[in-house]
């Protein structure tokens, strides 16, 4: 049985809950309710981390199921290290590593992404592309410490252990005591006096740059490839830079699509060359111009595709190997009464016999014609809505009555 649920519908889980389960609404919420994000939050994001450092541990939880936070305070997690910072809870959670209580570790930044758009053409032969950014970088003027040298750094508020008690009086005699994110530092525990703060970053630690990166766009890269730019990302004291990400982003190219390595390009033939072999010109992403042709007496059909080795996208790291061009054929056949109705026989006599149909008995004969859909019946359907089978409801069969004899 669990005694009390608070920390519990902090988290907005059952006392049930599996330790993942726990994991994933303290990440959810702490994302939401960080100072960085919503800095008028402080409060909650220090009771959510303080109810995820009791849960997530077997024993703290334990203890807590048993006796409820009044158990908690008289000692029955004092073994297990006591109550740790929120912000260590964050960092440890969101990927700054294990480390002792009040330590500073080097952690690394973000990951910034950005996107590039290139053309086939760059793809096909590659280019150099220039890249504007705008990043922190540590202040210069204080190296880092956001204010004049020999300041104390540590919050005069909770004096650098980035955590305060709040007192809670619930009664005449009855106090209510709560470790909570410190509201001054939001946890980080340091602190800069306005008189002492750095004139260029004004106590921040870090100031804003524009950063020009120079983008080598290899022969045969892809669309949405990804170039790592390690360490050219925003620099916070106490952790490695980030990363830069830049994402490819590939146009659309109005005459070839691009298949893997493949290319695939459309063209347009006559039903001359179609029967009898053609030759067509194609101009590459480079500019070449290549000459092809089709072997006397290859039937091209709508539709088919036909290719050329080692003519489409360089691969990539592999530039002297290429993929291959595939065209894709449609046949645009003459206009009606392109041919004299007497050279149809002359003209047959170049094809296969075809089988003769003749019309036997019983057999009905009608003459194949044009289709022109009618306005407003092309989407019509026939149903027995449309058609009732009540005569008076018809209006096709309003007129028509029933004749006797």
């Amino acid at each position: 049985m669990v005694k009390e649920t608070e920390y519990y519908d902090l988290l907005g889980v059952k006392p049930s809950a599996t330790v993942e389960e726990i994991k994933r609404a303290y990440r959810r919420l702490a994302l939401r309710y960080h100072p960085d994000k919503n800095p008028s939050e402080g409060e909650r994001f220090k009771q959510i981390s303080q109810a995820y450092e009791v849960l997530s541990d077997p024993h703290k939880r334990s203890v807590y199921d048993r006796g409820g936070e009044r158990a908690m305070k008289e000692g029955g997690a004092a073994g297990r290290g006591g109550f740790r910072p929120p912000m260590d809870i964050f960092n440890l959670f969101f990927g700054g590593g294990p480390s002792p209580h009040g330590a500073r570790v080097e952690r690394k930044g973000r990951t910034a992404f950005h996107h590039l758009s290139v053309t086939l053409e760059e793809l096909y032969k590659g280019t150099t592309r220039k890249i504007s950014i705008q990043k922190n970088i540590i202040c210069k003027t204080c190296g880092g410490r956001g204010g004049r040298e020999g300041h104390d750094p540590r919050c005069p508020k909770c004096h650098g252990s980035g955590v305060e008690v709040v007192i809670h009086r619930l009664g005449p005699n009855l106090v209510h005591h709560v470790q909570a994110m410190c509201s001054q530092c939001f946890g980080q525990g340091e602190w800069v006096q306005p008189l002492d703060r750095c004139l260029s970053c004004n106590g921040r630690k870090v100031i804003r740059e524009k950063k020009l990166l120079d983008i080598c766009v290899e022969k045969g890269m892809a669309d949405r490839q990804k170039l790592t730019f390690h360490q050219e990302g925003d620099q916070v004291p106490g952790f490695q830079p980030g990363d830069v990400v830049i994402v490819l982003d590939q146009k659309q190219h109005p005459i070839f699509q691009r298949l893997g390595n493949d290319l695939v390009v459309k063209r347009e033939v006559t039903l001359v060359d179609a029967l009898c072999g053609c030759k067509l010109v194609i101009y590459t992403l480079d500019n070449r111009r290549l000459l092809l042709s089709s072997r006397p007496g290859t039937m091209i059909k709508p539709g088919d595709r036909k290719c050329v080795p080692n003519e489409g996208m360089p691969i990539y790291q592999c530039p002297t190997q290429k993929g291959k061009l595939i065209i894709e054929f449609q046949v645009r056949f003459p206009d009606p009464g392109w041919l004299p109705p007497h050279q149809l026989r002359q003209f047959q006599a170049f094809f296969p016999p075809r089988e003769e149909v003749m019309a036997t008995e019983g057999t009905e004969e009608a003459e194949l014609r044009d289709y022109f859909p009618q306005p407003g019946f092309g989407g019509r359907r026939f149903t027995s809505e449309a058609f009732p089978e009540d005569p008076r409801e018809d209006p096709l069969r309003h007129n028509v009555q029933c004749q006797t004899s």
